[in-house]
C-alpha cells in the first residue's frame, strides 16, 4: 500500500496532478487550511474533482490543518462533514479538540495527523493512532530515513515528505510571524520570516555572517562559506534519490509539498517521482544517471536549490549545506557560462539541451576589483532557439555580464506546454463526467463553469453553506478504502511550578518543573524519561509536555504533568482531551490573547460545551500555579529556571497564559552558527554555540520590510538553534 501525494492548490493543479500520475491529491477547502492565500476550492469544485481523482483511482485529502479557537469548532466540523459530503477521502487534521469533535460527529471520517502536530518520534505516532483514533500520520520533515523506519514499525500508515519547500523551523513549533508580525503560521498566515535578509552579530555588533560580512574580507576567507544573508533560508527537499530506501522503511505515502505552486511545477514534480517509484516497487531502483536526469528535469521548475540533508541525518541535517543563503528566490537548473560578453548580447556555451523560449538567468558576479558598490546584475532573458548541449549561441541581453558568469534555466517553456495540455484533457474528462453525473447538463455548460471557476479568490466557510447533516454515512464510502499499488481494497498534586530545561540544568529546586523541549526525537527520548526520575526522586514537582511524542513517557512514568506550546491548546475542547489523558494544567500559546483565555476557561467552565466523554475534573480541584518565565527579553530557557521575575497565576484554573519570553520565536534543526563558516562537528565544546549561551549571538533583521528587530540567538548541545524576542 504505497501512494504518490500531490499537492493541489487550484483545480487545474489537481487536473496537472492526476494526469502526472499521483495516487492522491491534497486540497484546502475554506478557512481552516494552512494556506490562508490560497482560499483552495469552492465545494462544487471539490464535487467534481473527487468525481474525476476517483475515475483515476485517485483519492483526495482535504487539510483542516490550522489550530482552531473555540467560536470556530462548530464551523470546521460542519466543513469536514460538507467535504466528506462532496466525496473527499480523509481529512487531514492538527487540533486535538477538532480531531475529538469530528470523531463524535462523523465517526466514520478517515483521519490523518498533520505534520503541524508535530510527530517526531514512533511513541508520538503510537499515541496519535491510539488516542486520537487517526488513521495516519504526517510525520516531521527533519526525519532521517532511519527514524523513518523505526515510524514506520509501529504498523501505522507514516506519510512522509519527499519533495518541496521547507520550514526551517519545527512544523508547529514557530511563533516568530505571528509575535513579530501578528500573522500566525499556526493559522495558515505565514509572514515567511525565514526567507528574509539578516546578519549574524556578536554582543559587540560586529558581523559574523549575513550582510555585508564579505566586504572587504580575503578571497581566501570568502571561500570558506557561502555568500548570502538569506541566514534562516533552506533549500528545497529533495528525495529523488532516496525514493528506495524510504520505501524500504515503509513510508506508505510520499509526500510533495506545494499547494501555492502552480499546475507545470505540479505536473513535472509528481511525473518525476511517479518515474522513481514506480522504478522501486518494481524491484529495480533508478541508476545514479537516470536519477541524475530527474534532478535535471525537476530544477526545471521553482526551487531554492536542493538538499537531501534531513533523509541523510546527522550533521547533513545541521549544516550549512541545507541553506540556500545566497537567495530565497528560484535557482533554476545551471545550463552554461558566459563565454564572451557581447554589445547587447553574450555568447554562452551550453551544458545542456535547452529549448527556444526557455528563460535564461545570466548571474553576473562583479569581479573581484569592482568597487563594493557595484551591483550583481542577474538578468532573465529568453532563449532564442533550441540549443543543444556543447553549443555556444549568443544570447540576446542588453544588459552587461561578465565572462564566467553562470547561465540557469529558470522556467522551461517546454514544461509549461506538456503542463498546459495535460490539463486541457483533464478538464475536458472532467465536464464529461460531470454532464454524466448531473444528468443532462451539457458537457458546454459544465466548461463554462469550470473555466469560470479559475482564479476564483479563497472563499469563507459561512459562504459554503456547510451543513454537517448533509454528510449522508453513504457518501462516506471513500474514507474506508484504500489503493494498494492501482488496486482499491477494503481496510479491514498542586504546588507551585516553574519550566526549567531538561538538558544542561543543575537547578535541583523541588519548586521547579521540568521543561521536556519542544522537539522530541528517539534521541530525546533518555532526557525525558530522566525527567520523570527527577520527579519520582522528589527534585522537581512535575515535568511540562511540549510535544505529544513525550505523553506516553510521562504517563507510563505516573508523574504530574503540564503542558506548553508548541503542543498547541487553542480551545477547551483539546483542554479538555489534555486533561482526560492526566494534564494538570495546559499552558495556551503566548500568540494567544487574554479575551482567547478568558473564552476558553468559559467553555471549559460549561459542561454542555464539548463532549462529555473528554471531561476531565473540575476547575477547582486543581492548586495554583507559579510559573517562572524569561523575565529579561531574549532570556534562554536555561535562565528563565533561576529567573527572579515569577507571575502569579489565577488559582483553580485548568489553563492559563505563559508570561511573554517564555517560549523561543523559532526552533531549528538547523545550527545557525554554520554561517559563521566550517564546523566542528563537535557541538558540546564549540565555542561559537557556548558563546550563544552567554548571551552573545543575535540575529538582526535586515530586510525593508522587516521590523529591524534584534533577536538572541541559542544553540543547545545538540546544535538546535532557537531564537527569542529581545
Amino acid at each position: 500500500m504505497v501512494e504518490l501525494l500531490a499537492p493541489a492548490g487550484t483545480p487545474d493543479a489537481l487536473r496537472a496532478a492526476i494526469a502526472a500520475g499521483a495516487d492522491a491529491v491534497y486540497v484546502g477547502l475554506g478557512s481552516f487550511n494552512a494556506r490562508a492565500a490560497n482560499g483552495g476550492f469552492s465545494l462544487a469544485e471539490l464535487s467534481s474533482a473527487c468525481v474525476l481523482a476517483h475515475a483515476h483511482g485517485a483519492r483526495v485529502y482535504v487539510t483542516l490543518n490550522v489550530y482552531v479557537r473555540d467560536d470556530e469548532l462548530g464551523d470546521a466540523v460542519a466543513l469536514a462533514g460538507s467535504a466528506l459530503a462532496a466525496g473527499a477521502d480523509a481529512l487531514i487534521v492538527a487540533d486535538m479538540g477538532l480531531i475529538a469533535r469530528i470523531r463524535a460527529a462523523l465517526p466514520d471520517a478517515e483521519l490523518h495527523l498533520s505534520t503541524q502536530a508535530g510527530a517526531q518520534c514512533a511513541a508520538a505516532v503510537d499515541f496519535a493512532a491510539r488516542e486520537l483514533g487517526v488513521e495516519r500520520v504526517t510525520c516531521a520533515r527533519e526525519l532521517s530515513v532511519a527514524e523513518l523506519a523505526e515510524l514506520c514499525a509501529t504498523g501505522v500508515e507514516i506519510e512522509a515528505f519527499c519533495h518541496g519547500a521547507i520550514c526551517i523551523c519545527y512544523s508547529g513549533a514557530c511563533s516568530y510571524s505571528a509575535l513579530m508580525r501578528g500573522r500566525s503560521a499556526n493559522r495558515g498566515d505565514c509572514t515567511q520570516p525565514c526567507r528574509l535578509a539578516y546578519e549574524l552579530q556578536d554582543g559587540s555588533g560586529a558581523v559574523l555572517a549575513g550582510g555585508a560580512w564579505e566586504r572587504g574580507r580575503a578571497a581566501e576567507e570568502q571561500a570558506m562559506r557561502p555568500d548570502g544573508d538569506r541566514l534562516l533560508c533552506p533549500h528545497d527537499y529533495l528525495g529523488i534519490r532516496h525514493i528506495a530506501e524510504m520505501l524500504e522503511a515503509g513510508v506508505s505515502a510520499f509526500k510533495i509539498e506545494g499547494r501555492m505552486k502552480s499546475p507545470d511545477y505540479v505536473y513535472n514534480v509528481v511525473r518525476c517521482y511517479r518515474e522513481a517509484l514506480d522504478a522501486a516497487l518494481a524491484g529495480r531502483p533508478l541508476s545514479d544517471i537516470e536519477l541524475d536526469g530527474l534532478e535535471a528535469c525537476l530544477a526545471r521548475s521553482f526551487s531554492r536549490g536542493f538538499t537531501s540533508g534531513y533523509l541523510e541525518g546527522g550533521h547533513a541535517a545541521t549544516g550549512s549545506d541545507l541553506m540556500s543563503v545566497e537567495r530565497a528566490i528560484n535557482q533554476g537548473l545551471r545550463a552554461g557560462r558566459v563565454v564572451e560578453p557581447r554589445y547587447e548580447g553574450a555568447l554562452v556555451a551550453f551544458d545542456c539541451e535547452v529549448a527556444a523560449g526557455d528563460m535564461l538567468e545570466i548571474r553576473s558576479t562583479p569581479g573581484p576589483d569592482a568597487p563594493a558598490d557595484v551591483p550583481k546584475r542577474w538578468p532573465i532573458v529568453p532563449c532564442p532557439r533550441d540549443v543543444a548541449s556543447g553549443e555556444e549561441v549568443l544570447i540576446p541581453c542588453k544588459r552587461k555580464v561578465e565572462a564566467g558568469s553562470a547561465v540557469h534555466v529558470v522556467r522551461s517553456a517546454g514544461t509549461i506546454l506538456e503542463a498546459e495540455a495535460a490539463v486541457r484533457e483533464m478538464r475536458e474528462e472532467e465536464v464529461r463526467l460531470a454532464a454524466a453525473e448531473s444528468g443532462g447538463v451539457t458537457p458546454e455548460a459544465c466548461l463554462e463553469a469550470s473555466e469560470a471557476g479559475a482564479g476564483r479568490e479563497g472563499i469563507a466557510v459561512s459562504e459554503l453553506g456547510v451543513d454537517c447533516a448533509s454528510a449522508e454515512p453513504a457518501r462516506f464510502a471513500h474514507a474506508r478504502r484504500r489503493r494498494e499499488n492501482g488496486a482499491v481494497v477494503e481496510p479491514g498534586a498542586g504546588g507551585a511550578c516553574a519550566v526549567e530545561p531538561s538538558a544542561g540544568c543543575a537547578c535541583k529546586s523541588p519548586h521547579t518543573a521540568v521543561d521536556l523541549g519542544e522537539v522530541c526525537r528517539l534521541e530525546d527520548l533518555e532526557g525525558v524519561r530522566a525527567a520523570c526520575e527527577r520527579v519520582v526522586r522528589g527534585e522537581a514537582p512535575a515535568v511540562v509536555v511540549r510535544n505529544i511524542g513525550q505523553i506516553p513517557t510521562v504517563r507510563a512514568a505516573g508523574v504530574p504533568w503540564e503542558v506548553g506550546s508548541p503542543l498547541q491548546v487553542w480551545n477547551a475542547e483539546t483542554a479538555r482531551v489534555l486533561v482526560r489523558l492526566g494534564a494538570r494544567r495546559a499552558w495556551l500559546p503566548e500568540e494567544l490573547t487574554m479575551e482567547d483565555l478568558a473564552s476558553v476557561r468559559a467553555q471549559m467552565e460549561d459542561p454542555a460545551s464539548g463532549d462529555p466523554a473528554t471531561e476531565g475534573p473540575a476547575p477547582g480541584e486543581l492548586a495554583s500555579a507559579r510559573m517562572h518565565c524569561a523575565g529579561a527579553a531574549g532570556a534562554s530557557s536555561a535562565e528563565s529556571a533561576g529567573s527572579p521575575h515569577a507571575v502569579e497565576r489565577h488559582s483553580g484554573d485548568l489553563v492559563d497564559i505563559a508570561a511573554d519570553g517564555s517560549t523561543p520565536l523559532m526552533i531549528t534543526e538547523h545550527c545557525l552558527l554554520t554561517a559563521e563558516g566550517p564546523c566542528s562537528n563537535n557541538c558540546p565544546t564549540c565555542p561559537r554555540r557556548l558563546a550563544s549561551q552567554t548571551g552573545d549571538r543575535f540575529l538582526v533583521e535586515l530586510d525593508r520590510k522587516s521590523s529591524g528587530a534584534r533577536l538572541t540567538v541559542r544553540v543547545d548541545e545538540k546544535g538546535r538553534t532557537r531564537l527569542y524576542r529581545m
